[in-house]
């Protein structure tokens, strides 16, 4: 498996200096892709407002705050910058349902075994995509996910520039033991062209995807710069240690 560039520029979005630099120059608030309300179908119907919710790069995005002001009780931030977390420790030290934590998503070991019935990643994955060691930081960063998560639980890979040929090798391998399911939503302000075709019925209904969890040749996508949807739930099954260490093992040969 190699670097996914299909979303990727010149900057290496992997690097916490990178993000620091920014987040100086930058200020203020940022969603990445898509906001709350346009998430929000998928967020209510998979994970419940009692869950113990994990945000994986949480930058400086509203999202979390968005999903207090719906319902959700306890949202642990977590990000590799400490500039991004230093803002909004601050801007939300009145807000007991959401706590952050500098961190880097390939070693959250902080944290114990099957701490959270949710994790919601918004453009973190595809960071590590575009950085040095794709690959290896995918696994260490999945695999963590995985480890955090209880069973049933479910990982919300949404917003993703990363279609199912990039994206599914990484989701399916059996180590994570996830069923994964494929949603496709258009961009912000997207106008479907009049007479245009799409394979899309309804933005909330899951694709049906190959045996090799890609779209069917046939597959007619309405907006080329979709976003993608995974939703991925953890079966009851234990991930062993020494399964992520032969995980990690397999890639780097």
């Amino acid at each position: 498996m190699f670097k996914d560039v299909s979303s990727c520029n010149t900057y290496n979005y992997g690097d916490a200096l990178y993000w620091d630099a920014r987040y100086v120059e930058e200020g203020g608030s940022f969603d990445w892709y898509q906001r709350y309300s346009s998430l929000r179908p998928f967020v209510r119907n998979y994970i419940p407002t009692s869950s113990r919710v994990l945000m994986v790069g949480c930058g400086n995005a509203v999202m979390s705050e968005d999903m207090v002001a719906d319902g959700y009780e306890d949202i642990m931030n977590v990000d590799i910058s400490s500039v991004a977390i230093d803002m909004m420790k601050r801007k939300y030290e009145h807000i007991p349902h959401l706590k952050y934590m500098q961190m880097d998503v390939r070693d959250m070991s902080v944290f114990p075994d099957e701490s959270f019935e949710g994790v919601i990643d918004k453009g973190t994955l595809d960071s590590l995509m575009c950085g040095n060691d794709a690959p290896i930081s995918a696994a260490q960063m999945l695999g963590e996910v995985s480890r955090l998560l209880k069973p049933g639980g479910i990982y919300l890979l949404q917003i993703t520039y990363g279609d199912p040929t990039v994206r599914m090798p990484h989701l399916i391998r059996p180590v994570y033991n996830w069923k994964v399911n494929l949603y496709i939503i258009p961009r912000p302000g997207f106008q479907r062209p009049e007479g245009c075709s799409s394979s899309i019925k309804s933005y909330l209904e899951p694709i049906p995807i190959t045996e090799k969890g890609l779209l069917p040749a046939e597959f007619v996508l309405e907006d080329p710069d979709c976003h993608f949807i995974y939703v991925c739930k953890k079966d009851d099954m234990e991930l062993s240690s020494a399964t992520t260490y032969g995980l990690t093992v397999d890639l780097l040969q």
